[in-house]
């Protein structure tokens, strides 16, 4: 497979880490940059450390034939129609999480996506954590036994502090708690508790506080959600206006043991003391800089995806569009006040 070309749309701070990312991944090099604002090349390469052609104009970028993989890095309510134009221009997708603000757009980005057959990342990429593998195999190894409660909570207060916040408080740019930054903390609890759900309720509050009060939408929610069969039930806290430390919480509960951010008890194993929790050493899933989170190896098994013409494992486009499925479920419960079955986003 020679070297494939990605073209990046939205040069932030998360494309910053993007950019960096991709100069340890094999088999693919960021090649080009689109931005609303006039950039000087020889600046990009000084900034960047590698060549970037600059574009203004995207439907130029997406005409271009040297450019294989389109990375959207723009602010939410760009992607949707971002994502379509270049899976229409038959480029493979990188978008960043959300992949779109409403349902309707996500149905119409999957429609766009199935129709051209490109190859999708979604950036949930928690999941190619060390963390996140420790615990999968935790699970997998039945350490746990049958899972059946789980809390997977997001806690990463968003305040006049942190670099997305000026448009990240807009309704119409964050578009909720779990859209803006909690879905990493439903996705994740999906991936660990390998079921489909079948209805949720949830309820949203917000801050008093002066740091929090320019948000044009409820910045914590809390959602229950039931699986199908009946026999899982699991919590979510999307929190963006806590005033403390980033705290990325896991708790998942099973017929042979708990599993407690990194530390877990297993009737399995003999010798373990049950009033106390033995610890397996990682890395944990502990800060919301993005320079920090496993791009690594997600991209890489994205690029090493299309070399072999298949989906990329565990972050592909329809495992995404599953959990945002359950997001939109979950902010139209706490919008109505009522629980939602997952069976009336058809």
């Amino acid at each position: 497979m020679s070297n494939l070309n990605i073209g990046l749309v939205g040069l932030g701070w998360v494309a910053g880490a993007h950019i960096e990312t991709f100069k340890a991944v094999n088999g693919a090099n960021v090649t080009a940059i689109c931005s609303r604002r006039e950039h000087d090349e020889s600046a990009l390469k000084e900034q960047y450390g590698v060549p970037l052609k600059a574009y203004t104009d995207y439907e130029a970028m997406l005409a271009d034939p040297d450019i294989h993989i389109v990375d959207i890095c723009t602010p939410h309510p760009f992607h949707a129609a971002q994502a379509i134009a270049a899976a229409r221009a038959g480029k493979h997708l990188i978008i960043e999480k959300p992949i779109c603000l409403t349902y309707e757009d996500a149905k119409a980005v999957r429609d766009a996506i199935r129709e051209s057959g490109v190859n999708v990342c979604v950036c949930f990429e928690c999941r190619y954590s060390a963390h996140f593998k420790m615990i999968r195999s935790v699970i997998d190894e039945k350490l746990l036994g049958e899972l059946h409660y789980a809390e997977v909570d997001y806690y990463h207060g968003i305040g006049p502090w942190y670099g997305q916040y000026e448009w990240n408080v807009k309704k119409d740019f964050g578009g909720s708690s779990l859209l803006t930054a909690g879905c990493h903390a439903l996705d994740s609890m999906l991936f660990f508790m390998d079921g489909k759900v079948e209805e949720v309720t949830s309820y949203h509050t917000q801050s008093q506080g002066n740091d929090f009060k320019d948000y044009e939408y409820k910045t914590t929610s809390v959602t229950i959600l039931k699986f199908e069969g009946g026999n899982k039930i699991a919590k979510v806290t999307s929190c963006v206006d806590c005033l403390q430390p980033y705290y990325f919480h896991i708790h998942l509960v099973g017929s042979e043991g708990s599993l407690l951010d990194n530390r877990f008890y297993s009737a399995k194993l003999e010798g373990l003391v049950k009033d106390k929790w033995s610890t397996l050493e990682t890395s944990l899933i502990d800060s919301g800089d993005v320079s920090d989170h496993p791009y690594e190896p997600q991209f890489q098994a994205f690029v090493d995806a299309i070399g072999r013409d298949e989906p990329m494992p565990l972050t592909d486009f329809d495992t995404a569009f599953e959990s945002h499925r359950v997001v939109f479920a979950a902010d139209l419960s706490a919008a109505e006040g009522r629980p939602v079955k997952l069976s009336e986003l058809a």
